[in-house]
């Protein structure tokens, strides 16, 4: 999926106009039309805009409702990450915390990069 589907989807989802959004990110509605029309690129600080609006991170704008990112079924059978896990369910709620957003912050890296790469690509 396209990140301007993504924006669509968001939006729509929301209840937003195209003139709304546009107001959110500060450029005109026929701009932010061709954003969600994968005509024009979406700065990074349109994304970071919405994001911060909605409540979501980037990564959750770029690929919201992408369920192909999401797997359906998880499974774990490395004894070491469960261990992990384990250690990590016996921190402390800041520190579950922080080190949540630490992997939320290098998952979305790498996927903004693939995505990046794959965009990049097809120009």
């Amino acid at each position: 999926m396209k990140i301007g589907d993504s924006l669509k989807k968001l939006r729509e989802s929301k209840g937003y106009t195209q003139q709304q959004m546009a107001d959110l990110v500060h450029t005109h509605r026929t701009g932010y039309s061709k954003m969600e029309n994968n005509q024009q690129e979406v700065p990074v600080d349109c994304l970071i805009l919405i994001a911060k609006n909605f409540g979501l991170t980037v990564d959750d704008v770029i690929f919201y409702n992408d369920n192909s990112v999401i797997p359906s079924d998880i499974s774990i059978s490395d004894k070491a990450t469960i261990e992990q896990l384990q250690l990590i369910n016996e921190l402390e709620d800041e520190e579950k915390n922080i080190l949540l957003k630490l992997i939320e912050t290098f998952v979305s890296k790498k996927r903004f990069k693939g995505y990046l790469q794959k965009n990049i690509a097809a120009l």
